[in-house]
């Protein structure tokens, strides 16, 4: 809820603004390091199923905050859908020459959130970023509608465009491709989040939390802590 504290009619004063939080957290489950599975991986697995399932409240359990930061350190942070957890990590596909790419191909640390307000939960992972290989991005691009197989194309992801510039070079695009299968753009792919820290966040009552942190070092083993809310 906000609660702006004055109503200025002049626009060169500043209006500030009170935010009121109002949600009470809940979720079901208690949340321990003696309760969650001993890889982080395979806990997001069972936490994401129950998120996407059919009677889960959930919106939209795949979308996740991507946090990169240039090698002087201006972060910056924008939301992406995870379209795969394996054994190794979290995987997404974009633009190669986007900002997130270019961020991550010159310091590929980086974070991600995950937050399902309804489910009162959230996760959140450090690690590095790598590229898939041309085999996974291949399968995956196929598995994608047509439509979106040529937008990869059309996009040139964070530039500046005109007006109707994209959607003018996706109709010269539906010509250039008609009858044919559309080509992997050599600039576009999927990118590997490999955690080295996995948190686990689930929501109660008066703010006192359960979170629950796995961290390891130079590929170890997992160590699993309780953290204060």
């Amino acid at each position: 809820m906000f609660l702006p504290t004055s109503l200025a009619t002049d626009p060169s004063e500043s209006t500030t603004v009170q935010v009121v939080g109002r949600n009470q957290y809940n979720a079901a489950a208690s949340l321990s390091p003696q309760s969650v599975n001993s890889d982080p991986l395979e806990q997001f697995k069972a936490w994401f199923t129950e998120a996407s399932s059919e009677s889960s409240p959930v919106l939209e359990p795949e979308s996740m905050a991507l946090s990169t930061c240039t090698p002087d350190g201006v972060p910056s942070s924008r939301l992406v859908l995870l379209k795969q957890v394996d054994a190794k990590g979290f995987v997404f596909y974009t633009n190669y020459t986007s900002r997130k790419s270019l961020e991550l191909s010159a310091n590929p640390n980086c974070a991600l959130v995950f937050y399902w307000r309804e489910a009162h939960r959230s996760v959140r992972v450090v690690g590095k970023a790598e590229r898939v290989s041309k085999e996974e991005t291949e399968a995956y691009f196929r598995s994608r509608p047509r439509e979106s197989q040529l937008g990869a194309w059309a996009s040139k992801q964070s530039s500046v465009v005109g007006e109707g510039e994209v959607t003018a070079r996706l109709e010269a695009l539906k010509a250039r491709f008609e009858g044919k299968v559309v080509d992997v753009p050599d600039f576009w792919g999927g990118w590997r989040v490999l955690p080295s820290e996995v948190e686990f966040w689930s929501g109660k009552p008066s703010r006192l939390h359960d979170r629950v942190r796995y961290l390891r070092k130079d590929g170890g083993e997992w160590n699993v802590e309780r953290l204060a809310p």
